[in-house]
């Protein structure tokens, strides 16, 4: 049988959630349709030198250095280029499939140089995404070179797998002229094991027992501040439920952020710390707080380019059986919440839509049958295995 073997680019740590929960699980099934003496080569920009990777026998991790946009990047990622030109001769590359569209622009490059088909992964808007929450300039040199290489992309590529439909249909019509008659696009929002993310009675009692939160109602997040991620409103918010919920409150934040940091912002807003536990966990981890959990928040900025995003943490917090406080206009989410009734949207940020949600939580929590309908939400919208076909189609051509 002819190799195919295959070339997965992200942005990525090999560490973080996304190559963990966001990329590692699509790259297992495209493994079941690539013969047997295939590889995929996946490739990951590394913050630290040590890295932990996962034994498949047709995965082959691939390591660089990461380093901010910038002349010292723009040299150093052109050595990587020519390290990667070289390697799909080498390896005899098949095809050249990358995650996001900040490693699409690598993807796109090496596809122009090679003549491999590229494949683009979680097509969704980056460029005019960090102009909108403060990270770039709209005349940045960083802005206009991704913005010209994702209209590139977006034409070039073979196939394009959205996280939403509305970002083939209304953004890459609407800014990059994109005809999507073409047909060579599917829609894949980030989905979840389901068989690895389910409630357990017993873990759920070992945990709030061991977090001494047996009697509370407890919030959780998974995630960073600042970026795309609410800083400030956020701990308004917290600040809101512990003043509604007092001493039956308590918070699970599972965060990379410092314990200073907390620190500074629970002061800001006058928090008592001792209802906040704070965590950095490994990812596999995240699920022994789910399971001590009562609802979740996804506090994502609501940007226009939010409209065509999938937040992986609301497949998980769904497939757990938890409401979710989220933001307008996030993804489909938000409809799913509002139009199911499985949590709170909040359309402004203020107090008093901070205790609105806060009131609304504090019913849905105690509703019967509550996490049974929260799960057949998961098990439409966010199950893993609703998205196998589209590997299948790709790869077994």
């Amino acid at each position: 049988m002819k190799t195919k073997n295959i070339l997965v680019l992200t942005y990525w740590d090999i560490n973080d959630a996304l190559i963990q929960t966001y990329t590692l699980p699509y790259v297992k099934i495209m493994a079941q349709y690539i013969p047997d003496n295939s590889k995929i080569y996946v490739l990951t920009l590394n913050k630290k030198k040590s890295f932990i990777s996962e034994e498949h026998p047709k995965i082959k991790w691939i390591t660089f250095r990461y380093i901010p946009f910038g002349m010292k990047a723009i040299f150093y990622y052109l050595w990587m280029l020519l390290y990667l030109y070289m390697l799909i001769y080498r390896k005899r590359i098949h095809h050249i499939h990358a995650w996001c569209t900040p490693a699409g622009a690598f993807g796109y490059v090496l596809s122009l140089l090679t003549g491999r088909p590229l494949v683009i992964d979680s097509y969704e808007p980056h460029a005019e995404s960090m102009v909108e929450v403060g990270e770039w300039k709209k005349n940045s040199l960083a802005f206009h070179l991704l913005f010209w290489l994702e209209k590139k992309m977006t034409h070039h590529a073979q196939y394009l797998i959205a996280t939403t439909e509305r970002a083939v249909t209304e953004y890459a019509v609407s800014r990059y002229q994109f005809e999507p008659q073409k047909n060579n696009w599917f829609v894949k929002p980030a989905c979840v094991d389901l068989e690895v993310f389910q409630p357990n009675i017993e873990l759920r009692k070992k945990m709030r027992s061991g977090l001494n939160i047996e009697n509370k109602i407890v919030g959780i997040y998974v995630g960073k501040f600042g970026g795309i991620y609410l800083e400030d409103d956020f701990f308004q918010w917290l600040k809101t439920a512990q003043e509604y919920w007092k001493e039956k409150f308590a918070f699970i934040l599972l965060s990379s952020h410092t314990e200073a940091y907390m620190t500074t912002m629970c002061q800001k807003y006058n928090i008592d710390t001792n209802y906040i536990i704070h965590r950095f966990v490994p990812h596999k981890e995240v699920i022994n707080y789910l399971n001590a959990a009562d609802f979740g928040i996804t506090p994502v900025k609501s940007v226009y380019t939010k409209q065509f995003c999938s937040p992986i943490k609301d497949g998980e917090y769904w497939a757990m059986g938890l409401p979710v406080i989220i933001t307008n206009n996030i993804s489909d989410d938000s409809k799913i919440v509002a139009e199911n009734g499985i949590g709170y949207v909040l359309q402004t940020l203020n107090k008093k839509e901070f205790f609105n949600s806060i009131v609304f939580l504090d019913e849905l929590i105690h509703k019967k049958h509550k996490q049974t309908t929260i799960i057949k939400i998961a098990q439409k919208y966010r199950n893993l295995n609703n998205v196998t076909t589209i590997y299948q189609n790709i790869y077994s051509e």
